[in-house]
C-alpha cells in the first residue's frame, strides 16, 4: 500500500511538473528581439508612421500642451489611471476617439496579429493616439521615451523579449522617434509592441 502511495505521489509530482513546465521552459530562452526586428521591419513601421495624420496630431498636441509643467503632466497621468477604474472616462474617450487613434487601430488590424499594441507620444511623453487603452497616459519617465525622443529623429530602441503567459507568445516593444517632415526635428515618439512569435513565423522560409 505504501509503495502504491509513493508511486501515486510521484505521478502527481510529474503531472504538476509537466503542467507548469511549458511556460517556465519557454521563458528560459527567448528569441533575439533585435535580430527579428530588423531594418526591414523598422522601415515598414516608419512607412505608416509617415502618414500626415501622425505628425499633424503630434504637432497639435505639442502646441496645446508643450508648455505643461511636471505637476500638470502628473495630474493628467493620475486622471488617466483613475478613469481606467471608473465608468466616466473623458480623457481616455477623447484620446481613443481621436483621428490618430482610429488610424493606429486600423494599422494594427491590418497587420493581422503582428502588432499587439501601438501608441504615439508627444514631446512631453504624453499619449497622442493609441490602438488600445494603455496603463498610463505619460510615458516620459520610461525607456520607450527616454531612449528615443531625446536622442534625435532617427533614434530606435528595441526592448528585450518577454514571454506572454496568457497568449503563449514572445513579444517585444519597438520604440522610435518621430520627426517633423519639414524641419527634421523630433516631435514625439512611438511604441509598437510586436508579436515576435508571429514575426519569426513570417520570416521563416516555408518548406
Amino acid at each position: 500500500m505504501l509503495r502504491n502511495f509513493s508511486l501515486a505521489s510521484a505521478a502527481l509530482s510529474l503531472t504538476a511538473t509537466l503542467l507548469f513546465a511549458p511556460s517556465t521552459f519557454a521563458e528560459e530562452k527567448g528569441p533575439d528581439a533585435t535580430a527579428l526586428i530588423d531594418e526591414k521591419v523598422i522601415a515598414d513601421v516608419r512607412s505608416w508612421l509617415d502618414n500626415p495624420i501622425v505628425a499633424f496630431s503630434i504637432n497639435n498636441q505639442n502646441s496645446a500642451r508643450g508648455s505643461l509643467g511636471q505637476a500638470e503632466i502628473d495630474a493628467l497621468d493620475q486622471q488617466w489611471r483613475k478613469e481606467r477604474e471608473e465608468e466616466a472616462k473623458p480623457l481616455i474617450s477623447a484620446t481613443l476617439s481621436a483621428p490618430l487613434s482610429i488610424y493606429l487601430l486600423r494599422v494594427q488590424a491590418g497587420a493581422v496579429g503582428l502588432y499587439r499594441e501601438v501608441f504615439v507620444m508627444d514631446a512631453n511623453g504624453l499619449n497622442v493616439g493609441q490602438s488600445s487603452i494603455t496603463g498610463d497616459y505619460w510615458q516620459g519617465d520610461e525607456d520607450k521615451f527616454q531612449k528615443t525622443f531625446p536622442n534625435g529623429s532617427d533614434a530606435v530602441f528595441i526592448d528585450a523579449a518577454e514571454w506572454d503567459e496568457d497568449f503563449g507568445i514572445w513579444k517585444a516593444q519597438l520604440n522610435l522617434s518621430i520627426a517633423d517632415s519639414t524641419t527634421g526635428q523630433p516631435i514625439g515618439a512611438a511604441t509598437i509592441e510586436i508579436n515576435l512569435t508571429e514575426l519569426q513565423r513570417r520570416q521563416t522560409p516555408s518548406s
